[in-house]
């Protein structure tokens, strides 16, 4: 299974916006939770399994939310 890891960058694009590109840096991990810097500030989010692959949603789950893979 691909994992997050600390100092790893993360990108996403826009699911309405292709040119909207979302960037991430992995500050902080344990087995559930994972923390980022994203826009400038410190955010803690749960960590889901999709595809054998972590995954975590960094706005909250909707039905565009952009999400962020660790198989990127």
């Amino acid at each position: 299974m691909k994992q997050f890891f600390t100092g790893q960058k993360l990108k996403t694009r826009s699911i309405c916006d292709h040119e909207c590109i979302y960037t991430a840096v992995v500050l902080k991990r344990t087995n559930k939770t994972i923390t980022i810097e994203l826009e400038g500030r410190s955010e803690r989010r749960k960590i889901s399994i999709y595809d054998n692959c972590e995954s975590i949603y960094p706005f909250g789950k909707y039905s565009m939310a952009p999400i962020f893979t660790a198989a990127c």
